[in-house]
């Protein structure tokens, strides 16, 4: 891998997403918002807002990161522009690790403002330290960028990105613990729950929720998110062909 044209990738892609406003307004706004329409929704039960606030703190950026990369990156694949680039004298780990050094930057960027929203704006309470939390929900909004760049390569249109999110999103949205706890599923479902990295995500929310001091259990649960971020990452770039002559 080279750096400095790993480094232009992220450059050009950046370049790119700052002309799309909206773009850059459902990226960092909308997990914003929707964090405070939770918290008037649950204005008469403080409790409830703790709990469910800091498992959606995750959750938001992951659906959020998953539908923009995805769309960004078909709409390169379509134009011919990846196409090009490849038959450049550019790696093929290059090109993934500058898409996923672009969208990491603003996944940071998202994360950081929906983590400042919960804390100062609408007083969420937690146990363990708001910088793990920052951290959890980087780490599940990277893990949506990585998703995104993998089932981008399986789409033909940006309508069919969009129906990925039942077969992609939705199930682990149901089954990580946000709705009951996975232990009380049937057991197929709580056995499924054990492979989709989301459950881990809202695990360690959930963790930094109620304990002081980082437990063995967060530990797992940042490494499976990362590790799972990491090889869908290196699934993607198997998406990526060279044409032959």
């Amino acid at each position: 891998m080279n750096p400095a044209r790993t480094l232009a990738t992220t450059r050009r892609v950046l370049r790119q997403l700052s002309h799309d406003r909206r773009t850059i307004a459902l990226l960092l706004l909308v997990p914003v918002l929707l964090l405070v329409l939770l918290f008037y929704v649950f204005d008469a039960d403080r409790r409830a807002f703790d709990g469910i606030g800091a498992s959606l703190l995750g959750i938001f950026p992951m659906v959020t990161m998953f539908l923009v990369t995805s769309i960004a990156t078909l709409r390169e694949r379509t134009s011919g522009t990846l196409e090009r680039l490849l038959s450049m004298p550019l790696g093929k780990a290059d090109l993934i690790m500058g898409y996923a050094l672009a969208f990491g930057l603003l996944a940071t960027v998202q994360a950081a403002l929906a983590t400042a929203t919960a804390f100062w704006l609408l007083d969420l309470t937690i146990a363990g330290s708001p910088w793990l939390l920052l951290l959890v929900a980087l780490l599940d909004a990277l893990l949506g960028t990585a998703l995104g760049l993998f089932v981008s390569a399986f789409a033909a249109s940006e309508f069919q990105v969009v129906q990925f999110m039942p077969a992609v999103i939705f199930p682990q949205i149901l089954l990580c613990g946000l709705f009951a706890p996975r232990d009380t599923m049937q057991p197929v479902l709580e056995y499924a729950s054990h492979v989709l990295p989301m459950s881990y995500a809202v695990d360690g929310m959930n963790q930094i929720l109620l304990h002081a001091d980082p437990t063995a259990d967060l530990v797992r649960d940042l490494a499976v998110v990362a590790g799972s971020a990491l090889l869908v990452l290196c699934l993607g770039s198997a998406t990526l062909r060279r044409r032959t002559a």
